[in-house]
């Protein structure tokens, strides 16, 4: 027996208003995509592993090196592997590379790059 008096319909806008509810409660909260400030909307987007918004954080990481060049930073990446340090490299905003290591480590990788 069909219903005619329009109850079936109460379910789907009781759900469509909780998400909206809940989707305006949670940017008036502030998780929203934000922009740092002085920053264009086109450079919100960091190069390379460069996270939080910030050109030159790369979090638990830290340069033990900068070259110019894609190869030699290859090279400095493969001879701090056969240290037995791990590294990983990232482009800079002036077309750079960055040998990057854990903070731990660095030390130690900048001894060895500077003996490279």
């Amino acid at each position: 027996m069909p219903t005619s008096d329009g109850w079936y319909l109460i379910g789907p806008l009781i759900a469509v208003g909780l998400v909206g509810f809940l989707g305006a409660v949670f940017w008036r909260m502030g998780l929203q995509p934000t922009i740092p400030p002085g920053a264009r909307r086109d450079e919100t987007a960091p190069d390379g592993l460069a996270i939080f918004g910030e050109w030159d954080d790369y979090g638990l990481l830290r340069p033990a090196a900068v070259t110019g060049e894609t190869e030699v930073a290859d090279e400095i990446r493969r001879y701090l592997f056969d240290a037995g340090i791990r590294a990983t490299t990232a482009p800079r905003r002036d077309g750079r590379i960055s040998v990057l290591v854990f903070s731990e480590e660095v030390e130690e990788a900048r001894r060895l790059v500077a003996s490279f």
